[in-house]
């Protein structure tokens, strides 16, 4: 049988990303027929795997969900928070977020069990385009926007060039290519706004469309090879998981 590694193994089973899974494997709690795992090693499929005490069962067909997580739903897999979203969607593979949302955000988040296409979606090196809906506390100037799309002092750092699309006087568009730690908001407060609704519209080709709050659908066909051919080119270099864009 052909070898893989194993944390490529794990990701793909749907149990964890492939940082995660070095995490763990690193901390001894990753079994290979009864011997404690070691970083980089290679496993045949037929073999037995336990991690964090429980068998690892294979592969999994591959899920991708695109999700409308409402506002109150936190975007975790703890089980200790009663409001994860893993426990809300109620999905019956075991799938994570990509990314996250913040609590106080709505709108599309995609789930799956696939850890390499969270790290090429996530990268910020790869540039992948993120679309949101925000509505402030006061009018939205020229000049707000302008300072917005040339980049915002935050986080030790100024955040990438984007764009942004006035939609009436209290609300826009914007898109982003980076997933700092609630961005959006942070960018607002740095200029003297305040968010008051913040809704994610679209993750590269994915866009939320008609769903309502709570519902999810399958993404395949046509819109999932569109979404591997944009990602054909990413690194899947593991990424730091933030509250990203919002």
């Amino acid at each position: 049988m052909e070898e893989i590694r194993l944390n490529k193994y794990l990701s793909d089973a749907g149990v964890c990303s492939r940082r995660e899974a070095d995490r763990m494997i690193e901390a001894g709690k990753v079994l290979v027929d009864g011997e404690t795992a070691v970083m980089g090693m290679k496993i045949r499929p037929d073999q037995r795997i336990i991690y964090a005490g429980k068998a690892v069962g294979g592969h999994k067909k591959p899920v991708l969900l695109a999700v409308y997580k409402p506002r109150g739903i936190v975007c975790t897999t703890a089980k200790f928070d009663k409001d994860n979203i893993v426990d809300y969607i109620s999905y019956p593979q075991r799938i994570y977020p990509v990314g996250r949302l913040d609590k106080d955000s709505e709108g599309l988040i995609l789930m799956t069990n696939q850890g390499d296409l969270v790290n090429k979606i996530l990268r910020g090196s790869n540039n992948h385009e993120k679309e949101y809906m925000v509505r402030v506390n006061k009018p939205v100037t020229d000049e707000f926007i302008n300072a917005m799309q040339n980049g915002v002092p935050i986080l030790d750092t100024v955040t990438k060039p984007c764009r942004l699309v006035k939609v009436d006087d209290y609300k826009f568009k914007i898109v982003l290519t980076q997933g700092l730690n609630r961005q959006i908001r942070r960018m607002c407060e740095a200029l003297d706004y305040r968010v008051r609704y913040l809704k994610r519209l679209r993750v590269m080709n994915i866009r939320l469309g008609n769903l309502k709050p709570g519902e999810y659908r399958e993404i395949k066909g046509t819109e999932l090879e569109r979404l591997k051919d944009m990602l054909k080119d990413s690194t899947n270099l593991s990424y730091k998981q933030t509250a990203d864009g919002e």
